[in-house]
Parts: structure tokens; C-alpha cells; sequence
């Protein structure tokens, strides 16, 4: 398959600069796989499409504010580093992306505050680098008190302090995302009490976001591409309720790379590891039966996602309505759900 089949036009002032006021306001556009038809509804109207026996699965990790500003030594303008995921059990070498790239290669040292510093230590494919943290004190103390939310590269402003609370899912609880699932930005306590009132179970699994987010697919051959590994865990309760649910809504990707990893490494039980799974069309769903989603990136392994699960052209025809229609799009856009 060619990942040049997966594009589609999209005006630029359709991509949400900022959430909207109310959490739950957004637009949302119902898919019918089994009718190949699609209708204009709202976010709200979710409850209405549940029923008892339902299990909505929402992915709790919390975004870390670990994008960090600071200077580099014999440089005059501020320097960028991102971190993206720990590699050794005492936090201190870490995977992360810098800006400007020509200026932290290997040797460079960084002061991000008085009590934190990051040495440069090995430039990797595709930008990544692998980096030393230095920290005088609780490094996720530090963190929360300097850094800033890793608005994704097409939300074209500096981050605000209203990103912190509205960048994250009002269930995140699990520390450890680069992004936030954003398919879970739209619930707010109240509807996820109206889910439960319309017989669904809700049931919490983690899958900490990492560097596929961020970047693009390589190779126009979608299957000579690969993603990056990103940690899930299913504890026991959840993994109890997925089981014995009779029709398993995922709320978002996220979901839908946890619950088919899992469901590899052998069935519903707690689970906890790594998974690189990519699904593109062709894929085969093992665990999932229906899907929330936002609207994702043309020639993204999202977009090829969403694209196995509800067939590529009733998609792309929907993507091309949702375009018609104004709706908004990416992270603090409206939805997709897809029965």
C-alpha cells in the first residue's frame, strides 16, 4: 500500500489553535461501518449509542509539562530540549528532541534552571537524542515547576497556563506522556456519569504516549515503516471488565494499540509492557468493536488506524465530509465515532 493514498486536503484554519470553552461541546460524527453511512451529531449525544454490557476503555495517563528551556553554554539564544522517555531506572538518561538541532550535538551542556541541567550525550536517527539529566532535588518537582506543555507542532502559539489543565484528560493519573490522548479532552466528570447511567462500565488502562506522535512516516510503502515502543498496563479491575464486556468502546488510538497488543500476548488479563504495534488496513481487530477518536494528520499511522478499523474509503469520504462541514481538527478538535 502507498501512504500517499492515505491524504486528504485540509484548510489550515480547520486545525484548532484552542480548545473550546466547555469540554464537551465538540462536534462529533458518527460512523456506521455496517450501513457504510455517516451523520453529524454532537459529543454529547455519546450516551445515546451505549448500551448495558458496554465497556468504554479510556487510556489515564497524564502528560508531563517536559518540554524545557534554558541555555547552552557559548550559545545566546534560548535553547529547546523535550523529554520523551526515561532509559535507565534512576532517571537519568533520557530519550528527547532538541531545537536547533545544529547546535546540541554530543559534548553540549544545557542549564534549564538553578537546579537542573542536561548534557548532550548522542545524536540519533531522526533528530532524537540521548541525553544525561542532572537535578538538585525531585526531578518531577522541578518539571512541574519550569516546564511547558508539548502542544503538538500545528498548534501555532506558545503554550498557555490554560494548557495545563485543558492538555490533559480530567482522568489522566498515571505520569509519563509526551501528548495526551485527545480523543479523551471532549469528557468531562459529568459525562462520563451519563456513559456510566446508559449501562456502559468504564475502565482505565494506560498507554504513555511517546515520540510516534511527533513524527511522520518514512517510507511512501506503509509497510516498510515502523513506530516507535510505547509502555501500556491493564491492571486487574479493568482487565476484569474488558473481559466480560460484550461490545469493548475504545476512546481513542491509544486504546485500540493496548487492548490489540494485549489481546496478542494472549488474552484480558492485567497486562503491563511495551508495544510497537502498527495496524494499517488489512489488520485484523481482535479486541476492539467501536472507537471514539479525534481527526488525525494526512499519512499518519493514526490516520492508517482509524483507516483498518472503519475501511479506507468509508473514512476518507467521512474525513472529506468533515472537512465540508468545518468541522475541527487534531488535538483540540472534534471526534470520530465509529460503530
Amino acid at each position: 500500500m502507498k501512504l500517499s493514498d492515505f491524504d486528504y486536503r485540509l484548510p489550515d484554519e480547520l486545525i484548532a489553535q484552542a480548545p473550546l470553552e466547555d469540554r464537551a461541546a465538540s462536534r462529533m460524527l458518527v460512523v456506521h461501518r455496517g450501513a457504510g453511512r455517516f451523520e453529524d451529531r454532537h459529543f454529547r449525544d455519546l450516551p445515546q449509542f451505549l448500551r448495558t454490557g458496554d465497556c468504554l476503555v479510556i487510556n489515564d495517563t497524564r502528560v508531563v509539562p517536559s518540554r524545557l528551556y534554558g541555555r547552552k553554554e557559548g550559545y545566546a539564544r534560548e535553547v529547546e530540549v523535550f523529554l520523551l522517555t526515561p532509559q535507565n531506572p534512576e532517571r537519568t538518561l533520557w530519550t528527547a528532541l532538541v531545537r536547533p538541532g545544529r547546535q546540541l550535538h554530543e559534548g553540549a551542556h544545557v542549564r534549564i534552571s538553578e537546579r537542573l541541567t542536561i548534557d548532550i550525550l548522542e545524536t540519533r536517527v531522526r533528530g532524537e537524542r540521548l541525553v544525561r539529566v542532572h537535578c538538585d532535588g525531585d526531578l518531577d518537582e522541578e518539571i512541574e515547576r519550569i516546564g511547558h506543555v508539548p502542544l503538538p507542532p500545528y498548534i501555532h502559539r506558545p503554550d498557555q497556563a490554560a494548557d495545563r489543565e485543558r492538555y490533559q484528560t480530567v482522568f489522566a493519573r498515571q505520569r509519563g506522556s509526551a501528548a495526551a490522548p485527545t480523543a479523551g479532552l471532549h469528557f468531562t466528570p459529568e459525562m462520563l456519569e451519563a456513559c456510566r447511567a446508559a449501562g456502559a462500565e468504564v475502565a482505565p488502562v494506560t498507554l504513555h504516549v511517546g515520540l510516534g506522535t511527533f513524527q511522520p512516516l518514512l517510507h511512501d510503502t506503509v509497510e516498510e515503516n515502523r513506530l516507535h515502543s510505547e509502555r501500556f498496563s491493564i491492571p486487574p479491575e479493568s482487565a476484569e471488565k474488558i473481559r466480560n464486556a460484550s461490545r469493548r468502546i475504545a476512546v481513542g488510538t491509544t486504546v485500540v494499540r493496548t487492548l490489540e497488543s494485549a489481546v496478542l500476548d494472549g488474552g484480558f488479563g492485567p497486562a503491563e509492557g511495551q508495544t510497537d504495534l502498527f495496524i494499517y488496513p488489512g489488520y485484523e481487530f481482535r479486541a476492539v468493536d467501536a472507537m471514539l477518536t479525534n481527526f488525525h494528520l494526512p499519512k499518519s499511522s493514526l490516520l492508517l488506524l482509524v483507516c483498518a478499523f472503519g475501511g479506507k474509503d468509508l473514512i476518507l469520504s467521512a474525513y472529506r465530509h468533515a472537512v465540508e462541514q468545518r468541522y475541527r481538527f487534531f488535538s483540540y478538535g472534534d471526534c470520530m465515532l465509529i460503530l
